[in-house]
């Protein structure tokens, strides 16, 4: 099945929530959407979705032994998603969170296999750029943010 890619211009500064609403209908539904995060754009999928995952990889071409950073909503996130968060790590979120510092924590087992690319860990960020932050907040799980 072949899908048209849709453009639809974003203000990077002031996003609109009806185009943010219509990104997490599609995420809901297994899609991918590019967005920007920054300086890159970023793919974006619902991290807990495996063929959402598995549609990233495919897109990028990218190896499957690499794993794919996700964004979450909030700091309250981390703990469903990381085994652990060490007190290094709660420093570095207190620094530079919201930004773009991924922080890599040891992964809850049940995460996607393919998230993780087997490697039992899971790098987390919290973005700073205004269409990610919207975007992960109406979406409300965490989402990849591979560029």
């Amino acid at each position: 099945m072949k899908i048209t890619p849709k453009i639809r211009p974003i203000d990077p500064q002031h996003p609109n929530s009806d185009l943010i609403d219509a990104a997490v209908r599609f995420l809901e539904k297994g899609g991918v959407i590019a967005f920007p995060t920054g300086s890159l754009y970023g793919l974006g999928a619902d991290a807990l979705n495996t063929g959402a995952i598995d549609r990233v990889f495919a897109i990028k071409m990218r190896p499957p032994d690499k794993p794919l950073l996700i964004l979450v909503p909030d700091r309250a996130v981390v703990s469903d998603l990381a085994a652990e968060v060490p007190a290094a790590a709660k420093r570095l979120m207190d620094r530079f969170w919201p930004g773009q510092v991924t922080v890599v924590f040891k992964a809850l087992p049940g995460l996607p296999a393919n998230l993780t690319a087997g490697s039992g860990r899971i790098g987390i960020r919290l973005p700073g750029h205004p269409v990610a932050r919207a975007l992960v907040s109406a979406f409300g799980r965490p989402v990849t943010g591979t560029s």
